[in-house]
This record gives structure tokens, C-alpha cells and sequence, in this order.
């Protein structure tokens, strides 16, 4: 079956599209209360209706692509298709039942992007990442054993609630921070997240970078505390300090041994800048900082990306499927080999861009 009009495609062909491996863009226009991201279909970028307009050049830089809107059943994808192939926006088309056709046809099986949760569990079982129960955890500490809980999601996610005792650190911040933070050697570091996605990412960059300790991830992080009936604690109250000399040193040490360290080419400004205008292919330049360095300083034509958001789930930035990346990061580039680790697995091509910024307190409270 093939197009139904300009300004639509039936899930037939949309489904041929997500198989073809040619650049593909798709857009979920629905509310951000309508999604679940470890269960929405598709995992496509989600831009609402009511930003779509004003930010779509952001995530859809080149107007050519195939973008495919899709909207929660009610049709409005194929209005706001019409307005974007006016604005010059020609390869923008309407899935045909949004969401809710998607879902009842036969091709519901397959999504834009490779979900958080599955992209993780394959990760964990190909490297055998280590698990610890919070049973564990707890009789580890009444034991008075040495034990540290890592928490890997944002300030904001952290500070809603963490299991008690937990140190934030974002996850592509981890190791810059991670030596001020644990003890010892000898120190067991268990990482944290709401569920899974991000625990086993962050335990696994810790052992492939080769940290000496002891590393597990805690089996359903917080959810799973809160299942065995324990409070959760609330508030920024252990968040990782200023980035120390010490700390950026061990960073670039351990970043250094990742295996795939080789396999993405350094460039300058210029260089990144080309890419970026270059009309045959779709060149995305992120910058992997945190958000408030970001906001202190950034280069023009850059998306603001947090390392740690990139790793388990990178279409909510990444709109278009084979895209090229250009990772943004300081002269130390550990967030960016950090990112470029496991984006590498996702088949996308990068380079990495690192630059002089001014360097910032960006720890949104000290480690107490």
C-alpha cells in the first residue's frame, strides 16, 4: 500500500520506511502527560503540538528528511503536515491513525528507536553486570559493610527521591566525580536509578573504564524499595561537589580505556560547523554538559544534550535515525567519550568536539 495522500502515509509504508536505513525522522506531537517513554510505541522525539512549530528545526535541521508526525488518533498531525510543507518543510508527512492505529496493526512490533530498557538488558546480558538486591544492600549495611549507593538520574529526578543514603551523580558525570565521592579501593559502589535503564549503564561504564572497586547495579533501584516497603528519601541531599582537579585527572585517566576511545575522530569548530550545513546529511551538535554550564556558556547551533539523557534512551533528543553527532564537551572530554561509548552501539556515526570553555560550579549542592 502505498501513500495516501501527500500529507499522510499508511502504516504500510511508514513501516517500510522504519526498515529501509535511510535518514528517518519521526515526531510524537502528543502532550507529554499522554507519554510513557518504557512503553510508548515507536520511541520517537517528542515535540507537543503546541511547540512543534517554533522548535521543529531544532530536532529536524534538514527540511528534505522523511519526518513522520504522529499524533494521538485525532488527526491533527496531518494539519500541522500541511503547515510545515508550506514553511518549506517537504519531506513532512502524517501517520494515518496516529498512535492508536499504530498500535492495533500488524506492524506494532517495530519502533523508531531501540527502547531504554531493552537497549540496557542486552547490554547487562552480553557484559554480565553485576546485580545486588536492596535485601542485599540493607543487610550490607547493618553489617557496616563498605558500601556506597551512586543514584545515576538528574538533580531534579534525584531530588523527588533516592534510597536513603545515596549520592547523586549524574550518569555521564560519573567518573569525574566518582573518585571524590567513594572512599576507597575497596569500597563496593552500587548504582542507582529509578528502575533499571540507567543503573546498568552507569555500573557498566564504571567496569569498562576499569575502576578498581567493586561495581553492581541495584536491581529495580528505587521501585524495588519502595516494594519491600522501605521510605524513600527526599530532597538534594547528597549531590556530587565542584569538579575537582583530582577528579578530572582520574576522568580522563579511566575514559581513556574504553575500547571504542579510537573510533571517534576529533574536530575542530569549522570542521563541525561544515557538517552542520552540509545539505546531504543531517549532522547533530550536542552538548553533552550539564544543563546549567550549558546555560552559563554554549556555542551557537548546539542543542543542549545531557550525557547522562543520551545513554539509554537517545531519541528524545535525536529525532532523525542515521544522523551524524558531534558530541560537545570540554578540553576533558570525559562525558564525551563517556556518551560516545554507548551511542556507538546504537549505529550512529560521531566525532567529538571539545572546547575551552569557561570552567563552572555547576554541583547543584556539595556532597554532605
Amino acid at each position: 500500500m502505498t501513500q495516501a495522500s501527500s500529507l499522510s502515509i499508511a502504516p504500510e509504508t511508514f513501516a517500510q520506511w522504519l526498515e529501509d536505513g535511510a535518514e528517518l525522522a519521526v515526531v510524537d506531537i502528543r502532550a507529554p502527560r499522554d507519554i510513557q517513554y518504557y512503553g510508548s510505541p515507536l520511541f520517537g522525539k517528542n515535540v507537543p503540538e503546541d511547540v512543534l512549530l517554533e522548535q521543529i528545526g531544532l530536532y529536524v535541521p534538514r527540511k528534505v528528511v522523511r519526518t513522520v508526525l504522529v499524533d494521538g488518533g485525532d488527526g491533527s498531525a496531518e494539519g500541522f503536515a500541511r503547515i510545515l510543507q508550506g514553511q518549506g518543510w517537504t519531506g513532512t508527512v502524517a501517520l494515518e491513525g496516529g498512535f492508536p492505529g499504530w498500535v492495533e496493526g500488524p506492524h506494532a512490533h517495530l519502533s523508531f528507536d531501540i527502547p531504554g530498557k531493552d537497549f540496557t538488558l542486552a547490554v547487562r546480558d552480553e557484559r554480565g553486570t553485576p546485580a545486588f538486591t536492596v535485601q542485599q544492600l540493607a543487610q550490607a549495611r547493618e553489617k557496616g559493610e563498605d558500601v556506597i549507593v551512586i543514584d545515576t538520574r538528574t538533580v531534579p529526578e534525584f531530588t523527588r527521591d533516592h534510597v536513603p543514603g545515596a549520592v547523586n551523580i549524574p550518569g555521564a558525570e560519573l567518573l569525574l566525580h566518582v573518585s571524590d565521592v567513594v572512599p576507597s579501593a575497596s569500597t563496593h559502589i552500587v548504582v542507582s536509578c529509578a528502575g533499571l535503564p540507567r543503573a546498568i549503564l552507569g555500573a557498566q561504564t564504571l567496569i569498562d573504564a576499569g575502576v578498581a572497586n567493586r561495581v553492581s547495579y541495584l536491581e529495580d533501584g528505587t521501585a524495588a524499595w519502595r516494594r519491600a516497603g522501605w521510605e524513600l528519601e527526599t530532597g538534594a541531599t547528597r549531590v556530587y561537589g565542584p569538579t575537582t582537579e583530582a577528579g578530572r585527572a582520574f576522568g580522563r585517566d579511566h575514559a581513556a580505556r574504553f575500547e571504542t576511545k579510537t573510533r571517534f575522530p576529533q574536530i575542530d569548530l569549522a570542521t563541525a560547523r561544515a557538517w552542520a550545513q552540509d545539505k546531504t546529511r543531517t549532522t547533530y551538535l550536542l552538548d553533552v554538559r550539564t544543563p546549567e554550564e550549558y546555560a552559563a556558556e554554549h556555542l551557537d547551533g548546539t542543542l543542549s544534550a545531557e550525557g547522562g539523557q543520551l545513554l539509554g534512551l537517545s531519541s528524545r533528543t535525536i529525532a532523525t535515525r542515521g544522523a551524524r553527532l558531534v558530541l560537545v564537551d570540554d578540553e576533558d572530554g570525559v562525558r564525551a567519550a563517556t556518551v560516545a561509548h554507548w551511542l556507538s552501539r546504537r549505529n550512529f556515526e560521531i566525532a567529538i568536539l571539545h572546547h575551552a570553555f569557561a570552567r563552572a560550579d555547576t554541583a547543584a549542592e556539595a556532597v554532605a
